[in-house]
């Protein structure tokens, strides 16, 4: 079966209907069904809090992957009907940050490409790059997960080129000094 209709145009009333049945519709999305809370003009804040708790009881793993998929959603529906700081805004964003350093080192992916963070979106709306999946690393992707605790894989390189150059250097100055020439 198919729910056949966006949920961003549901009731609340839909909405229980449809998370209680959501096994039965092939077409259920989880992420849509979260980012259709924040979208959803027809609920009033209480309703959009009230959907986000029962959703909650159902799909509470999916939702806290959501800070890997997609951050912006998550910071979003976490948000709904709070009054944040500045600081308030940045603690949370690390934590969510804290949050997907965890999740990536407890499910030991070789990678980081999900969500938003495998298509490209420079956020120009004439670009005819958007929405298109690109590879870990390429060079038209804007958004890369980093973390403090990275490597940066150029550093070795440079340090060792730092070094052969600081002994060319001391055998050149040595020279110099006793007068070789």
């Amino acid at each position: 079966m198919e729910i056949g209709q966006k949920f961003n145009k549901l009731t609340l009333k839909e909405y229980f209907f449809y998370i209680d049945n959501y096994k039965k519709y092939t077409d259920f999305n989880t992420l849509g069904l979260y980012r259709s809370i924040i979208e959803n003009d027809k609920l009033h804040l209480a309703d959009k809090i009230e959907v986000r708790e029962y959703a909650h009881k159902i799909f509470k793993n999916t939702f806290d992957f959501l800070q890997l998929k997609d951050p912006k959603t998550y910071f979003d529906i976490t948000t709904i009907g709070q009054e944040l700081t500045k600081a308030d805004e940045r603690q949370l964003w690390n934590n969510i940050i804290d949050n997907q350093q965890k999740i990536l080192a407890d499910k030991k992916f070789g990678y980081r490409n999900f969500g938003d963070y495998s298509k490209h979106n420079c956020g120009y709306e004439t670009c005819p790059l958007n929405g298109l999946m690109i590879r870990q690393g390429s060079t038209i992707s804007e958004a890369h997960m980093t973390f403090n605790s990275d490597k940066n894989k150029y550093a070795a390189k440079d340090k060792s080129d730092r070094r052969k150059t600081d002994r060319k250097n001391e055998k050149e100055i040595i020279r110099a000094i006793i007068g070789i020439g």
